[in-house]
């Protein structure tokens, strides 16, 4: 696999103590951000790439990106899902410019070469040259070119992708904990609800960061707390994969949570805030274990969410240095009565670009990136609950976050 070096030749310093002081620099250095593209999203790596019910016929297809890459995937006329990269292989053009739809073949605007539904180059537009003169040479053979291919696992209704060939299997990967996080909240075959993108003026890695925080949300997050909805004295814990990368989170329904531990820190845990309207904060148990949240995480650009009722994937996809796109996909089950469809929805309105919950986390990354435009020297410190990135049966921890930075240092070698 290519390994640019940095043009500089200047890398990032990481403090002796590995993983709970963080460079700040890693959020700010294009020859980082570089890099990134090759070891972690090209690399050792699993993605999302959509929901396999936005495949439900021969044909369909959905354009997705893997980090800075166009990616295509398919479900082709023997009902297997394939991915590949968008990227024609003759002269290196986008090859399909829409973002869903139904196709029986990939056609290249540029020179009419076409391709099947499993990334096989099937035709190429005067071969035979015209009029017995020109045409590709002698030599060439359709047969043995290909789109680049990305192997596929399906998990919960959700489409895995890597480029690696040697990457361990999808379930394996993310560790057995996770894969019951997910399997919990997948358990039944989903449908799409809706979806949003948002545009975050900071690292992708800084988003990342914020989801993998249990520390933050009932800070940050004023509605959590006056609402009872996430507290960090209500049951709960971590669960961390031994790599350190994927990670789920979760709380139970306390309603009685006691706040003294807030008083004493002099921190914000009740406001005089009210809604007119309180079904957007009343559910159900519908997984029948008291779970209020639960946040996993897949290395390196996944969330799975559960918070109340409502169910969504965000996707983080870098688009430079200082640049993200993060897309929310709402989601419900097929099972759904429309009471539940409608609870769904009106809960919709705690999470996404403008949620009651969420907004803070859209714009914090940015107050961060602004604080280190051109003063990165120094580290974090990423200390709460200790050094290392283990599991662990309380919430006032940075360990997650120390997971991810556990599993970057390994990809990137640093």
């Amino acid at each position: 696999m290519y390994d640019p070096e940095p043009s500089s030749g200047r890398r990032v310093a990481w403090p002796s103590n590995g993983i709970s002081e963080v460079p700040f620099r890693t959020y700010t250095d294009q020859d980082t951000y570089v890099r990134e593209q090759e070891r972690i999203f090209k690399g050792d790596t699993w993605h999302y790439l959509c929901l396999e019910a936005e495949l439900t016929a021969a044909g369909d297809f959905v354009s997705t990106t893997v980090g800075e890459v166009s990616v295509l995937v398919t479900r082709d006329a023997e009902r297997t899902v394939n991915a590949f990269v968008n990227r024609c292989i003759h002269r290196g053009n986008l090859l399909c410019m829409g973002r869903q739809g139904n196709v029986k073949k990939f056609s290249c605007m540029y020179h009419g070469w076409t391709y099947d539904l499993t990334g096989q180059l099937t035709g190429v537009a005067f071969e035979q040259g015209v009029q017995g003169k020109g045409g590709m040479a002698p030599e060439f053979r359709k047969e043995e070119h290909r789109l680049q291919k990305l192997r596929v696992e399906v998990l919960g209704g959700i489409v895995f992708g890597t480029f690696s060939d040697k990457v361990a299997g999808l379930e394996d990967w993310l560790g057995a904990d996770v894969v019951r996080g997910l399997t919990r909240v997948m358990n039944r075959a989903p449908t799409l609800l809706g979806r949003n993108t948002q545009i975050l003026p900071n690292n992708w890695k800084l988003y990342i960061e914020n989801v993998k925080d249990t520390y933050h949300a009932s800070i940050l997050h004023l509605f959590l707390t006056t609402f009872k909805i996430n507290k960090l004295n209500m049951p709960g814990g971590i669960f961390i994969n031994p790599d350190g990368g994927n990670h789920y989170s979760f709380a139970k329904l306390d309603y009685e949570a006691e706040t003294a531990a807030y008083k004493d820190e002099g921190i914000r845990a009740e406001s005089d805030f009210r809604l007119q309207d309180r079904s957007v904060v009343e559910s159900v148990d519908e997984y029948g274990d008291g779970v209020s949240v639960q946040i996993l995480t897949v290395f390196p650009g996944m969330v799975l969410q559960q918070v109340r009722n409502t169910i969504a994937v965000r996707v983080i996809r870098p688009r430079g240095v200082d640049r993200t796109e993060l897309e929310w996909i709402h989601l419900g089950f097929e099972d759904d009565d429309e009471e539940m469809t409608e609870r769904r929805l009106r809960q919709g309105n705690l999470i996404g670009p403008a949620g009651y919950v969420a907004m803070e986390d859209g714009f914090i990354g940015g107050f961060v990136q602004r604080a280190l435009q051109y003063n990165d020297e120094g580290a974090g410190v990423v200390m709460m609950g200790g050094h290392e990135a283990e599991s662990q049966t309380f919430k006032a921890s940075e360990s997650a976050i120390r997971g991810f930075w556990k599993h970057y240092r390994a990809l990137m070698g640093e």
